[in-house]
């Protein structure tokens, strides 16, 4: 038989797969799952009892009838990991919550902690255990997971070693049951070491940094790209490139997973053979390798993961049994829950578990089918990517509601590049630390194929339509789970001819009425979305990004907490050069996603700055070629056809932070041939500093305010008068804690005729001029607010302009309001 029969011979035969251990691993999740979000409660202890007591009365029924073993034994096993699970729960909760943090929490006292850390420091952030805490004169021993909030300049936060200890004074702030970090420490004051990591994780932190030395000069992408290659440190990859990486469906390759522990063990192993080890010896030095492999990568959560499935492979092959991977990876996943039950609500562990299974069950097949017109090896390496995609993104769908429409095509051309890198990536980490000159030589080597994955993730990112939208939610993900078994009964096969022709042609319809969906939203989008905007506020989350453009001219007014989210809103809006950056203060939700616009600054407003990490955010502006200038009240100057002024802070009489908020008012400055909208920009600015502005006497009626402090309560009704605006731009997270937007400002713009616009329930809203002098148009991305269809005494009514709800991907509305 020719290889191409052959290979439809297989590709007809139905998928079988080693099933028997699904229900246990559904059943311990789901118990792990629903019991961490009430961990202390009774009723949890009471299902534990439950799940034991049913699993030793069926396992009583199996034994008193040993000839009807087949589902009742496999109800024994499924109740059992059930009652595991649930436990695990149980034996956690206590020390995650202990007394002494959960009093300080609630009274808001100061608590001493040391804390082991159990992770990298990002922007200040460091995840850690805290192993005791002093409140007053009373030392408590402890086992608790947190996350410090640290000042970023502070070096011994910036530079916290995994293993490390610190003490370190704060606040506590509990975070919800379900979360995989019991408390937000906020620290007071600066941290102090008070202990070193162990010999062998310091081994390791010395070997990283060296490594790290050594590609620090690799030029490009591949040289941000290349530490995350081989030791998953990601701390060098600039925020375009990072999301280049998520919009091509490559950022799996920056995170240390199965597939690099993979390389590690076959490594080891093929070596082993080669130098003629017996099967136990080379698996004994496997499991070793990999050991090192994790404390060099850092022992982190999601590196743990892989590692353990690597290990019961291990297991398997020591004990002379078939390596078949789906009961392994259903034995590593109970096995995690149970250490970890807060694992079952993690998207990185549904993602890592998701990943392997795909692999493991439709890789092949999928290879087989791909295979009648390819070449079969090229086949499998279609098949490996494809297989992952498609079972992840479900998952990827609640973290983005779109589809990665290159993502198979850039892993294709990407993946083959990510072994080499991996290996070379280690050995010169294994010479980084006794021959740095030969680590930098083999570095140079990696970063050929690292700079291939670069240029792939940028070329892909870059085409039309890279992400293609799809509806949200659980909606969504049913819909695409539907639309993707349809699609694998129809190639694969399997199963009758009559469902075969049914899911084709469901897979059919489907594809034509997503093609005809997407093109119909394109076309409102292109009709509704004003081309003519002046004010764009981005949907970043609880924090503020608000964009002015005027004659091919762009000022942002803060950038949010968190620049992957502001660069998918410059993305959007296709803003690629800022001729104007106005930081109002430097809270992390309004200069948090700053090294988005790195390079692509001109010039750069800032107000007063209060430690070390302010003056450091403003060096690296400068160091990216934009001038940077404290301003005060009284700088002028233009943005296309627009007057911008500073109006806050005065010279003087401003502490740093809030009240001294840089306040600009934004108006006509020429004959404004399209129109020109005039506006205000209120940073945080307090009451106090409201009134004292409204008190200068120079703010007068505006069509847009960007409301102060994302609607906290602490405003100024009088200044919201005198500005008498017809739109108030409120940039909010969605269910965030702070209670933002708050019913007093909500009342105070309702007062005077305002109509709030949120960004957590409209998303991005654009501004134009309307078709009318005295007229704007309010464009949103979601669902009409159904603020805009109240009518305000005094400022007429909202004409409804946008499109009727749009598919797939949210909504579009739009609204010609009377001008303030």
């Amino acid at each position: 038989m020719s290889a191409r029969l052959a290979a439809r011979a297989v590709a007809s035969r139905p998928v079988v797969a080693d099933l028997r251990l699904l229900p246990p691993v559904v059943a311990a999740w789901l118990g792990a799952g629903i019991s961490v979000a009430a961990a202390e409660s009774r009723w949890v202890v009471a299902a534990a009892g439950c799940f034991w007591a049913l699993s030793g009365l069926t396992a009583l029924s199996v034994l008193a009838r040993p000839r009807r073993r087949g589902w009742q034994g496999l109800a024994v096993v499924t109740l059992a990991a059930a009652a595991v699970a649930v436990t695990a729960v149980v034996s956690h909760g206590g020390s995650r919550t202990p007394p002494v943090l959960t009093e300080a929490a609630q009274a808001g006292r100061m608590v001493e902690l040391t804390v082991a850390v159990t992770g990298r420091s990002v922007e200040g952030r460091v995840p850690a255990t805290a192993i005791s805490a002093r409140v007053a004169d009373t030392v408590t021993e402890i086992s608790t997971p947190v996350l410090l909030f640290g000042d970023r300049a502070d070096d011994t936060i910036r530079d916290a070693r995994i293993g490390g200890l610190l003490r370190i004074t704060g606040t506590l702030a509990a975070t919800e049951p379900g979360e995989d970090t019991a408390y937000l420490v906020y620290l007071r004051g600066e941290a102090a070491r008070a202990g070193a990591p162990p010999p062998l994780l310091a081994a390791a932190d010395t070997v990283r940094r060296d490594f790290r030395t050594a590609a620090a000069g690799l030029p490009g992408g591949g040289g941000e790209l290349l530490p995350g290659l081989a030791i998953g440190d990601t701390s060098s990859v600039s925020a375009p490139l990072d999301a280049a990486m998520k919009t091509a469906s490559l950022s799996h390759l920056t995170a240390v997973s199965g597939a690099n522990c993979a390389i590690v063990v076959g490594l080891a192993l093929a070596i082993g053979g080669a130098l003629g080890l017996s099967r136990t010896l080379r698996i004994v030095v496997a499991a070793a390798v990999l050991a090192a492999f994790v404390v060099l990568v850092t022992p982190e959560p999601s590196v743990i993961r892989a590692a353990v499935m690597a290990a019961v492979a291990l297991v398997a092959l020591a004990a002379g049994r078939p390596a078949r991977g789906l009961p392994l990876l259903c034995v590593a996943v109970i096995i995690l829950l149970v250490v970890d039950p807060w694992l079952s609500r993690s998207y990185g562990f549904a993602l890592s578990v998701l990943a392997t299974a795909g692999l493991l069950l439709l890789a092949r097949p999928l290879a087989e089918v791909i295979a009648r017109v390819v070449p079969r090896g090229l086949a499998l390496v279609i098949a490996v990517p494809l297989a992952a995609q498609l079972s992840c993104q479900p998952v990827l769908l609640l973290l983005n509601p779109s589809l990665p429409l290159y993502g198979v095509a850039a892993n294709l051309l990407a993946e083959p590049a990510a072994a080499p890198v991996t290996v070379l990536g280690l050995i010169a980490c294994v010479f980084a630390p006794v021959s740095p000159p030969l680590a930098s030589v083999i570095a140079w080597i990696a970063w050929l194929p690292a700079s291939w994955i670069a240029a792939v993730a940028t070329f892909f990112a870059a085409l039309p339509g890279a992400r293609s939208p799809w509806p949200g939610g659980i909606v969504g993900v049913l819909l695409l789970v539907a639309v993707t078994v349809a699609g694998l009964v129809a190639v694969l096969g399997g199963v009758r001819p009559s469902v075969r022709r049914g899911a084709t042609a469901v897979l059919i319809v489907s594809f034509v009425g997503y093609l005809a969906s997407l093109a119909g939203t394109q076309l409102v989008d292109s009709a509704t979305r004003p081309s003519d905007w002046q004010f764009a506020m981005c949907d970043i989350g609880q924090g503020d990004a608000t964009l002015i453009r005027s004659a091919r001219r762009v000022a942002l007014d803060d950038t949010g907490p968190d620049p992957k989210r502001l660069q998918h809103c410059l993305d959007e809006l296709g803003i690629t050069h800022i001729d104007l950056l106005v930081l109002t203060h430097y809270d992390l939700d309004h200069v948090g996603g700053v090294s988005a616009v790195y390079g692509k600054v001109d010039r750069v407003l800032v107000g007063p700055s209060s430690d070390p990490a302010d003056a450091r955010i403003a060096a690296e502006l400068r160091a990216n070629g934009a001038r940077v200038d404290q301003v005060s009240r009284g700088e002028t100057g233009t943005l296309g056809e627009l007057r911008w002024d500073v109006l806050w802070p005065p010279l003087r009489g401003a502490e740093p932070g809030n009240p001294a908020s840089v306040t600009v008012q934004i108006s006509a400055a020429g004959a404004c041939a399209a129109g020109c909208l005039s506006g205000i920009l209120l940073g945080d600015l307090g009451q106090e500093s409201q009134a004292r502005l409204v008190g200068a006497g120079q703010v007068g009626p505006v069509d847009v305010v960007k409301v102060a402090h994302h609607g906290s309560a602490d405003q100024s009704s009088r200044l919201y008068e005198t500005l008498h605006a017809t739109v108030g731009l409120i940039g909010v997270g969605a269910g965030n804690d702070y209670g933002h937007p708050t019913s007093k400002l909500l009342g105070i713009l309702a007062a005077v005729g305002t109509r709030a616009v949120r960004t957590d329930l409209d998303g991005l809203t654009l501004i134009a001029p309307g078709a009318q002098a005295g007229e704007l148009t309010v464009w949103t991305e979601k669902p009409e607010n159904p603020q805009l269809d109240q009518t305000v005494s005094g400022t007429g009514t909202v004409v409804t302009s946008g499109p009727s709800p749009r598919a797939p991907g949210g909504l579009a509305s739009g609204g010609v309001a009377p001008g303030g």
